[in-house]
């Protein structure tokens, strides 16, 4: 079975342990939503980054609030680029399915939908 990725993006509002969980759950919830034969039991990996200047808390502790206790988790610290948007998580879920890349649906929330100027995709910033 291929694997394939999703990718998202979220901006948080201030770096606050709270925000970061809450908006990192706004966004693996909708990208549940946009995908719904997505399970997390299908989930190889889950990759999160934060944007230097997102230092109080780790993403993945709002996966695993959601229940993504099996799931391989890991944060890491974005390439500090001269210009770059500040405050942002971003995630790539690896999932596990025979689903074409094409059909995947990747979910940008918050003023994000720039970071993947791709015409053939949909933007979402709700």
């Amino acid at each position: 079975m291929p694997i394939r990725g999703i990718r998202g993006a979220v901006n948080i509002s201030a770096d606050e342990p709270d925000e970061v969980f809450q908006a990192t759950q706004e966004l693996l919830t909708a990208i549940l939503d946009a995908n719904p034969t997505l399970k997390p039991d299908d989930l190889a990996s889950v990759l999160f980054t934060a944007t230097p200047d997102l230092h109080s808390a780790y993403p993945a502790q709002a996966a695993r609030a959601m229940g993504w206790s099996h799931v391989p988790l890991l944060c890491f610290q974005e390439m500090s680029v001269v210009g770059s948007m500040p405050h942002v998580v971003r995630v790539l879920l690896h999932w596990n399915t025979d689903q074409p890349q094409d059909s995947m649906t990747h979910i940008y929330l918050r003023g994000t939908s720039n970071l993947r100027p791709d015409p053939t995709q949909d933007r979402n910033d709700k």
